[in-house]
């Protein structure tokens, strides 16, 4: 989980480089030709690439598809406008929401502790991004949207049958997202690019291919609720990259929403683990 976010969190950095450069577009679909030709090797060697699902399957895909569209577009809008350790302490809350949006649309059980949690955590969005404050700008507000689309990303991931390759989910997301940027791409006035963008471009799409990579071998052989909490090691690295590449450090107030965002973040995670050891303990006693 460490070495996914460290993955993730390098490529924001390489893309948010490129924002001198490039349109966010083409930045995008130059990073997603790169990344769609990287997963389909990687699921062909695998064995992991199968495209006949049924239409529940394709229906919850979709639904996916369309959440990761509106993430990326929109937190790539934040990316390239705002320092990136805020936008990546905004996108810490996304084990709240993720938490949230499962008890209201799939009736999962939220106990008061934790509903107490994700209100003081949303307390703690609020003094990151300040709406009404002088440093409140509307791609405070991008940088949310993108955190309700990885929740509709990952709530839809739930509802595919577990017998679907994750790298063909991952494929089918990477390929639609390529498409949907070279389209944006051919509204914009293209650049050829220099030799700096090349280079932030094959990083870009390295990194973000090692991230996808070891969420996929966290998905497959970590035990979830253990390794969950590591995710926030992501908001370290956009803190050292942010200030050593482009010398922004976040404010005292955004450190200590980032900081509340992560402790109820946390505490949601803890909460969940005890419950599945107490329900396991009865599962075994009734045994």
């Amino acid at each position: 989980m460490a070495g996914s976010m460290a993955g993730f969190t390098l490529n924001d950095a390489c893309m948010k480089a490129l924002s001198s450069e490039l349109a966010m577009f083409q930045a995008l679909f130059l990073r997603g030709v790169g990344t769609t030709v990287l997963i389909l090797v990687l699921a062909l060697s695998f064995g992991a690439f199968r495209l006949k699902l049924t239409r529940r399957d394709w229906c919850f895909a979709g639904l996916r598809t369309f959440g990761e569209l509106v993430a990326a577009y929109c937190f790539v809008t934040a990316l390239f406008h705002m320092p990136l350790a805020n936008v990546s302490a905004v996108l810490q809350a996304l084990p709240l929401t993720v938490t949230l949006a499962g008890a209201v649309f799939l009736g999962e059980a939220v106990g008061w502790r934790r509903l107490i949690a994700i209100l003081v955590g949303f307390c703690g969005v609020l003094l990151i991004v300040r709406p009404g404050a002088e440093g409140f700008s509307v791609y405070s507000v991008y940088a949310m949207v993108a955190v309700v689309g990885v929740t509709v990303r990952d709530l839809a991931t739930r509802g595919i049958a577990r017998t679907v390759p994750v790298l063909t989910v991952a494929f089918v997301a990477s390929l639609c997202l390529t498409v949907f940027a070279g389209l944006g791409a051919a509204t914009e006035p293209w650049v050829t690019p220099s030799a700096r963008a090349i280079g932030l471009i094959s990083g870009a799409t390295i990194f973000i291919f090692v991230g996808y990579l070891c969420s996929i071998l966290v998905m497959r052989w970590g035990d979830i609720s253990f390794v969950a909490p590591f995710r926030y090691t992501s908001l370290l690295w956009a803190l050292v990259l942010g200030f050593l590449v482009f010398g922004d450090w976040p404010s005292g107030l955004t450190m200590i929403g980032a900081t509340i965002v992560v402790l109820t973040g946390l505490f949601t995670f803890w909460r969940e683990r005890v419950l599945e050891r107490g329900g396991a303990s009865q599962g075994q006693g009734a045994g």
